[in-house]
């Protein structure tokens, strides 16, 4: 979960009201809308949004999640939720860390793990498909040619 990549995106927030409990720390289950939120930031950079991954004829299930707490944030705490495509070929790997902007201090690491599903028959994939890589390959060499780096 440590590993992070040049393709990344940061997604910022501030914890709710509606996001703690009565000691005013973030419930563990809401961490998930904010690595959803940074996931979905880094997928609309990859020009992958959600659009694409409907009409690409396949789905894109979550298999594997795990989340390291290292520190808790509370209530109005601004966060910053850098998310990181790890891997892409096989499955899609995303590396997430989650700091807090004060301080810059970790407040979780986390990682999600997807694969592709053809939506027609349910086959699992044993790669991801090709309009996947391209995007990614197509985002690397925009890079390149633009020397840019998140």
């Amino acid at each position: 979960m440590r590993k992070h990549s040049s393709i990344s995106e940061n997604f910022d927030c501030q914890v709710a009201f509606h996001d703690v409990d009565l000691a005013q720390v973030v419930w563990h289950g809401h961490y998930l809308r904010y690595l959803e939120n940074a996931r979905w930031a880094l997928m609309h950079r990859l020009g992958f949004d959600l659009a694409t991954m409907m009409a690409s004829g396949y789905l894109w299930p979550i298999v594997d999640l795990r989340v390291k707490f290292v520190r808790t944030a509370i209530f109005e705490d601004r966060l910053t939720v850098r998310a990181s495509l790890v891997e892409w070929q096989q499955r899609m790997v995303i590396n997430y860390l989650i700091t807090d902007q004060r301080d810059g201090a970790r407040v979780a690491r986390a990682q999600t793990t997807q694969v592709a599903v053809r939506a027609d028959n349910k086959e699992l994939q044993l790669t991801l498909p090709q309009i996947f890589i391209e995007r990614v390959d197509a985002f690397l060499a925009q890079a390149d040619r633009t020397g840019a780096s998140s």
